[in-house]
């Protein structure tokens, strides 16, 4: 990797949920952050908003120290979005890419003792116990652990804090793997029910 500034500059990203949002932190000091709420959308977009605020700030691209992107949990689709993403950009920009759970930035935003917990469809959240694994849980499990639950924030904020907690690690030199998404769930999509083709044997065409 390239040396980087004393001053470490994070560019953190998030479309785990319907929007498309992004951070820059330079040291603790946040030098924007911007949020647009979408559905879809979000591959065609998330490029040049990052390229926006990049620019926004004065900087560019060479400038970062590392990526911090959101690795859910939350919508497939867009938790891959996010991840491809980070890893081509860490590979082009020789940098690395920062994977920052939602829950691990709900915490960082945290103040009380709490439940960290992500909505999920069908009136059931994504939960973090802590000492525990990710699950996924109706609201009456969830309140039934009888600690407040810790909602995520408006989606510029996440970011903001995804950033922070990325910045902490990159400062005290921890071991940054590549970002993987955190799935929880089973992926919404099905295996197609029509059976395969019957593949024949050179032989017998």
């Amino acid at each position: 990797m390239t040396p980087h500034p004393t001053e470490p500059v994070i560019l953190a990203f998030d479309t785990s949920a319907a929007h498309c949002a992004a951070a820059l932190l330079r040291g603790k000091t946040l030098l924007a952050r911007t949020a647009e709420d979408m559905g879809r959308g979000q591959a065609e977009r998330l490029v040049p908003l990052l390229d926006e605020v990049i620019k926004g700030a004065g900087l560019e691209w060479s400038d970062l120290s590392a990526l911090a992107v959101g690795i859910g949990p939350g919508n497939f689709t867009g938790i891959r979005i996010s991840v491809s993403t980070a890893r081509g950009l860490a590979l082009a920009l020789d940098i690395p890419a920062i994977g920052i759970s939602t829950f691990e930035a709900i915490t960082r935003m945290a103040t009380l003792p709490h439940l960290a917990a992500v909505p999920a469809p069908q009136d059931k959240v994504y939960i973090a116990p802590e000492g525990q694994d990710p699950s996924l849980v109706t609201m009456d499990e969830a309140h039934a652990i009888g600690l407040p639950l810790a909602l995520p924030p408006a989606p510029a904020d996440l970011v903001v804090a995804m950033a922070r907690v990325a910045r902490n690690r990159f400062i005290v030199g921890a071991s940054l793997l590549a970002p993987a998404p955190l799935y929880i769930r089973a992926a919404d999509a099905a295996p197609a029910r029509d059976a395969p083709p019957v593949m024949l044997p050179d032989d017998a065409r």
